[in-house]
């Protein structure tokens, strides 16, 4: 029984996801962890977010467990709060960016990082054969709260920037938090930064009435509309656990999320020297065009921040991140983290006393398009298998960490399972607009005749 996707287990609530299940998930984790240090349970805005974590709760302290509820926080947040206030494990009830009929439970490690798949492996077994450690009432844990996570959080990406510096530039900064977990740190940071900030949707709301979760050109449509209107110097948006930023120049431009992934990685390098810079195979070549000649050295993994933030510490890597707008500094911690991605930018801003649409100009340029096609999951590796086949026969070189990536002329094509929704994704990209455009469509052909071929109508 597989639950677990590239973040978590994400499922609609009230369907997959109901009360039993989440006791069975639960109960499987509390079976597999002993007693003794605590366990951490934090939750995001949405509608569910909070019975779920009670229950979370409530199961664990009847399996002998000692719990720390941190509330509702950014996932980096609590991330950031395991380690430090010695558990063995976090349970984060959130479905991060995903539409407001989900949720989901993702597990943290003593570390702070997302499990392996190993743990997962012995959850989803667990589950499966409804593993119980319930205990008599000598025997029964307790559940604490831990209410100064928000600020211990905020303090200490506080100590990775230049907030002197940063409130010389006297910014002005729309930040739009999507009615998600950022509304209770973002804003609070921004402002110790010495920025004024104009808030957009930052009252928690499950039902996120701003828009959708995802930070899309097309949900940011009344940021981009503001920063130009408001005279500020950008904007910044999250997703709904605030694991990304994504973010607006001065005019009003969305800014693609490759484009600074590129920036903030090529920043990195030149301020160390030189080091190493993990990515997903979904990102763009102008990262590894900006980071070699200034000593850096690219490390590809399968996409999903687990994948990238294991790979760092092997690596001991400098950066990270995902061209999404997660990306990761290792001095603050092995998450991608939206908060401490804006303190970044700002404190780039200020050092380098430019506005944000000049640091871009010298980036190399491609264009990079995303697309997906509905895909029933049962369905996923026979499609896998046959788009695969295909491009083996006509690529100049095909890789296979991650689904399938085919270099053609010109540029490259990469298609893969969502591992968190019913969907394949395509990606592609080249310096020619025209080409990235044509190497998609050649990769949504061949998945739409890959589900033809097993009897998905089109």
């Amino acid at each position: 029984m597989r639950l677990f996707g590239t973040n978590g287990i994400r499922e609609v609530v009230g369907e997959e996801l109901t009360a039993p299940f989440v006791t069975r998930v639960v109960g499987a984790i509390a079976e597999m962890i002993p007693p003794g240090p605590p366990v951490v349970v934090g939750w995001d805005a949405r509608t569910s977010s909070p019975a779920f974590s009670r229950i979370a709760s409530g199961t664990l302290a009847l399996s002998g467990h000692r719990v720390v509820e941190v509330g509702m926080l950014p996932t980096p947040a609590i991330q950031f709060l395991v380690p430090r206030l010695k558990a063995q494990l976090g349970v984060v009830i959130t479905a991060s960016h995903n539409p407001p009929e989900f949720n989901g439970i993702k597990c943290i490690g003593a570390d702070g990082l997302e499990v392996d798949r190993a743990f997962e492996e012995g959850i989803e077994a667990g589950a499966e054969s409804q593993v119980t450690s319930s205990q008599p009432h000598t025997g029964i844990g307790d559940v604490t709260t831990h209410p100064s996570g928000a600020h211990e959080y905020v303090s200490a990406i506080l100590g990775h920037v230049d907030a002197v510096a940063i409130a010389e530039r006297h910014l002005t900064v729309v930040l739009d938090c999507g009615n998600g977990a950022s509304c209770v740190t973002s804003p609070y940071l921004l402002r110790r930064l010495g920025c004024r900030v104009i808030t957009l949707n930052a009252q928690p709301d499950g039902t996120f009435p701003g828009h959708l979760s995802e930070p899309t050109i097309a949900n940011l449509a009344d940021l981009a509309k503001a920063v130009p209107a408001l005279k500020a110097d950008l904007g910044i948006a999250h997703d709904g656990d605030a694991d990304r930023a994504v973010y607006v120049d001065a005019s009003g431009r969305y800014i693609p999320g490759e484009e600074m992934l590129t920036l903030l990685a090529r920043d990195a390098v030149e301020r160390q020297h030189g080091g190493v810079v993990v990515t997903p195979v979904s990102a763009s070549q102008s990262v590894e065009d900006a980071v070699r000649p200034l000593g850096g050295e690219v490390v590809y993994t399968r996409i999903g921040s687990p994948t990238v933030t294991h790979e760092m510490q092997v690596r001991r890597a400098i950066f990270g991140g995902e061209e999404n707008g997660g990306l990761i500094f290792p001095r603050h911690q092995l998450a991608r983290d939206g908060a401490m991605s804006a303190a970044a930018v700002l404190d780039l801003l200020a050092r380098r006393k430019v506005p944000l649409a000049d640091l871009l100009t010298d980036l190399p340029r491609y264009t990079l398009v995303k697309e997906k096609v509905a895909c029933p999951v049962e369905l996923r590796g026979d499609v896998l298998a046959r788009v695969t086949a295909a491009f083996e026969k006509d690529s100049e070189r095909v890789v296979t960490i991650d689904g399938v990536k085919a270099y053609r002329d010109g540029g490259w094509v990469l298609l893969r399972p969502s591992g968190t929704e019913p969907l394949f994704r395509v990606f592609s990209e080249s310096k020619d607009p025209t080409r990235a455009r044509a190497l998609a469509e050649t990769g949504l052909t061949a998945v739409r005749k890959a589900l033809a071929d097993l009897g998905v109508p089109s």
